[in-house]
């Protein structure tokens, strides 16, 4: 995991509309970037809702939210209209950037090794720097979890 207090690496993916987006772009604002296995999944769906549930208080800190997997864009057009998701959701197709976040590698599930996402978040401050840092989260309460963590940060 990044810890707090060290720089942001910035990068551009694509988001579910095919436009590219930049960490960088949201300079002076605060951001939370997910990073999460697979849309249309049962944990995925239920922290992206949470999210959307949760987005007008996002709205009222400021707070803009990027939700990344390796899904490509067409899947994330789909997962983002079904579920009217008001969010950027970010194709990282070669986990270049959960790399770089350390939220890609190995994983068990069912008894198999594969490498993939790792359910893993952070909170950028408007300077850049990494101010809040969740590992292995909790897809249901995670929104609310940094709701409260944020009101601790002012």
């Amino acid at each position: 995991m990044l810890e707090p207090g060290v720089d942001a690496p910035d990068f551009e993916l694509q988001n579910q509309d095919g436009d590219p987006i930049a960490l960088s772009s949201y300079e002076g604002q605060r951001v939370v970037v997910y990073f999460y296995p697979r849309a249309n999944t049962e944990g995925c769906t239920t922290e992206a809702c949470s999210f959307r549930d949760r987005w007008d208080e996002y709205g009222e800190r400021d707070v803009a939210v990027l939700g990344i997997s390796d899904d490509p864009v067409d899947d994330l057009a789909d997962f983002a209209g079904e579920y009217d998701l008001p969010f950027e959701l970010l194709s990282d197709p070669e986990g270049e950037v959960s790399v770089l976040y350390d939220s890609y590698g190995e994983k068990e599930m069912f008894g198999k090794t594969f490498d993939g996402v790792f359910r893993n978040t952070y909170v950028v401050g408007p300077d850049g720097r990494v101010e809040l840092a969740y590992e292995g989260v909790d897809p249901e309460a995670h929104a609310d979890e940094i709701l409260a963590d944020l009101d601790e940060l002012e």
